[in-house]
């Protein structure tokens, strides 16, 4: 029996977040009797999905992170796992700091190289914009090819250049759209769960992490909770600020109106509860979440980091960072008094961000390289 191809996937951790989520959906949908993922991990704790991958017929290795002063074992350590697994036709690149090791040592024994950029950085000013053609150059003689959750996300990672190569692909973080589908009579069941009936319920998902503004999200909350007297605020994720912002909301004596759940895998059914999506992130390379919150028929306010492609029905408004706490306040308490909540995630599927479709496209783009020689 033909064995599948084995793609090597280069991560931090396996946690339920952003980039590793995405893989894992476009992993449940390979047929992996054609492709099969592996997974080098730079972290010895357990990660959420650890579990599903091994049951799924994943493999999972380790590395040591790269901190710059351990280099030199940094690239043995690579080199000796590279002679010990030939049989990872592709190595596909997820930690963009070492990316420019790790992608040339596989690209120098003949593997397929991509390098993935799910994200951007904003800030920095004159020097970061210097020093982006630099830090970006290694990686693009690394890599075979280049990835990106948008074009902007490929364009802050690799440079204009690269990202209007032929090399670039946009590759849509895509969602399982049907599982979002807006229904009444779920959307009853979990708010009677979460016990927010009567309530203006304000969502947001994403780790607590810097990027994703959470002290903002408090500031806003504070200016919506003088205009709605029902408005409550549910935060869904964990991170290493979680500590920081639990203290931001009982400094802000709205403790009993901000609910933390915590990691959820049933994401898509906590949306149903929702009345409105709120996302200020700093910076991000899609916003995958904005995805999901619009099959699931939510108005989304966000801020003006988010790449155009999100931006796919007509539910999600973007406001400046710039704008004071109120401004987004105003832009929110306009759902307060109700709307018609549709289903649309039928729109989803039509622009591209299905999970079947993308799956098959990779499939079929990994099964191209997988057997070229490089």
């Amino acid at each position: 029996m033909k064995q599948p191809f084995r793609i090597l996937h280069v991560v931090g951790t396996m946690n339920r977040a952003g980039t590793e989520t995405m893989l894992m959906n476009l992993y449940r949908q390979m047929d992996r009797s054609r492709i099969q993922f592996d997974f080098m991990i730079h972290t010895h704790k357990q990660g959420d999905y650890d579990e599903e991958i091994l049951q799924l017929g994943g493999r999972l290795y380790r590395m040591p992170m790269y901190e710059g002063i351990n280099h030199l074992s940094y690239c043995r350590a690579w080199r000796s796992f590279l002679a010990d697994h030939p049989e990872h036709a592709v190595v596909h690149g997820h930690i963009g700091r070492s990316a420019a090791i790790y992608l040339r040592l596989a690209k120098a024994r003949g593997r397929f190289t991509i390098a993935h950029s799910h994200g951007m950085k904003k800030g920095g000013g004159r020097m970061r914009r210097l020093l982006i053609p630099l830090l970006a150059y290694p990686t693009r003689s690394a890599a075979h090819y280049f990835f990106g959750c948008s074009r902007a996300a490929g364009v802050d990672r690799f440079g204009v250049k690269a990202a209007a190569s032929d090399q670039f692909k946009v590759l849509n973080n895509a969602i399982f759209a049907e599982r979002f589908q807006y229904s009444r009579e779920l959307r009853y069941e979990m708010r009677g769960q979460l016990e927010v009936e009567g309530k203006f319920v304000i969502g947001h998902v994403g780790r607590f992490t810097a990027p994703k503004n959470h002290k903002r999200l408090i500031q806003i909350f504070k200016s919506m909770c003088l205009r709605q007297s029902n408005a409550v605020l549910m935060l869904v994720g964990e991170g290493e600020l979680r500590g920081m912002i639990e203290q931001e909301v009982e400094q802000a004596g709205l403790t009993e109106r901000v609910m933390f759940t915590g990691g959820r895998a049933d994401i898509a059914e906590l949306m149903q509860a929702m009345d409105v999506f709120v996302f200020p992130s700093l910076h991000e390379g899609l916003g995958i979440v904005t995805i999901e919150a619009q099959a699931a028929g939510l108005p989304c306010i966000v801020s003006d980091s988010i790449p155009a492609e999100a931006f796919i029905t007509k539910n999600i408004q973007a406001i400046s960072l710039d704008e004071p706490p109120d401004a987004w306040a105003e832009a929110i308490v306009q759902y307060a008094g109700g709307y018609e909540r549709e289903s649309t995630w039928n729109e989803i599927k039509r622009n591209g961000f299905d999970i079947a479709d993308t799956a098959r496209w990779l499939e079929d783009f990994y099964l191209s390289k997988a057997g070229s020689p490089q």
